[in-house]
């Protein structure tokens, strides 16, 4: 009898590339409107906020518990916005127990952050990725879709800080003729407190946001604009696949981040995945079609392993390097289902 051909501990894709970095979305809805991301007046206000469509507590750690089994060990919560997902640091103290997974990570939009903070490092959540667009209260009002208060950013950030969390990474997309002007003033508030800003170009991800070129700034341009105020020398990547090109203040201030996924792809080394909150597997940010692992996850966490494997092996995802060629897919996955 022809045995089936075993699989790799740590499955490689098509083009050599290991799964190491789950980001695992835990609910699709959210309290702000970027319209980048989640526009009003295309995503109404109640999205994502029946429950019954969500992977429970018991199927996420199932579902992490094979994922590490084949090599993940960086795990990222995502959404919408995690924070509103209820008792999250419940879920969030049986990923920290998950063997293999030594970075467990949560990206927020910060405004619910101050309440939950404490719970969270308690609960033993490792970083916190804090997306902010704007210090300007009307120019952040009106890039997050008149939804919310910078001051309660703010805040959140500085609970955090309170609760034990260092070096928390600030992330802002910039958009052309939006929020240009807050790039200086951003690094002006954060510069010597230890926190990471980091400048993303603004991305094709989804179909919603009616993305064009010409509203890109691109991280070169952004990158001199900054030299000219505050000198920079460049950093070496702390490992390989690491999304941002790292700059130290020559002044010793600190540190700014790049991700120039339009201008400078990476797909040569990525090797995450992304898990939406209905249990749906997506191979790129830019991916059309998901893959339903619920199947899969029913059989416990060697199950979905297996799956999750075979999927991998068969990935051949490399869109920000062909997005300007014909057989480039245009259709995507909106990113507030998966997180960004």
């Amino acid at each position: 009898m022809k045995l089936a051909p075993q699989l790799p501990a740590v499955p490689q894709d098509r083009f050599g590339r290991p799964l190491r970095d789950l980001r695992l979305s835990v609910i699709d809805a959210c309290n702000f409107r970027c319209g980048y991301c989640m526009p009003a007046d295309r995503i109404p206000d109640d999205h994502g906020l029946d429950a019954a469509g969500r992977l429970s507590f018991d199927e996420i750690e199932t579902l992490v518990r094979g994922f590490a089994a084949i090599g993940v060990h960086k795990l990222r919560l995502t959404g919408g916005e995690p924070l509103l997902r209820k008792r999250l640091p419940e879920v969030v103290a049986r990923l920290a127990t998950v063997p293999g997974i030594d970075d467990l990570a949560l990206t927020t939009n910060g405004s619910l952050l101050a309440a939950q903070a404490h719970a969270l490092r308690q609960a033993g959540l490792h970083r916190l990725t804090v997306s902010l667009d704007a210090l300007d209260p009307p120019v952040f009002a009106a890039m997050s879709g008149g939804r919310g208060e910078v001051g309660a950013v703010l805040e959140g950030i500085e609970a955090a800080q309170a609760a034990g969390f260092e070096a928390i990474k600030i992330n802002c997309v910039v958009q052309r003729g939006l929020n240009e002007d807050q790039v200086l003033p951003l690094l002006a508030h954060f510069r010597g407190s230890g926190h990471v800003v980091r400048f993303i170009e603004y991305m094709d991800v989804g179909t919603c946001n009616g993305w064009r070129r010409d509203q890109v700034v691109t991280s070169a341009q952004l990158r001199d604009r900054i030299a000219a105020r505050w000198p920079l020398r460049p950093l070496q990547s702390q490992y390989r696949g690491e999304v941002a090109e790292r700059y130290a203040f020559a002044d010793g201030g600190g540190e700014v981040g790049f991700v120039s996924s339009v201008s400078a792809p990476f797909c040569g080394d990525c090797h995450r995945a992304r898990v939406s909150a209905d249990g749906r597997l997506y191979t790129c940010l830019f991916a059309g079609e998901g893959h339903d692992l619920r199947p899969a996850l029913a059989g416990g966490a060697a199950a979905l392993a297996d799956h999750a494997a075979a999927l991998w092996l068969r990935r051949g995802d490399r869109y920000s390097e062909i997005r300007s060629q014909p057989q480039a897919p245009r259709k995507h996955i909106e990113m507030y289902l998966i997180g960004g």
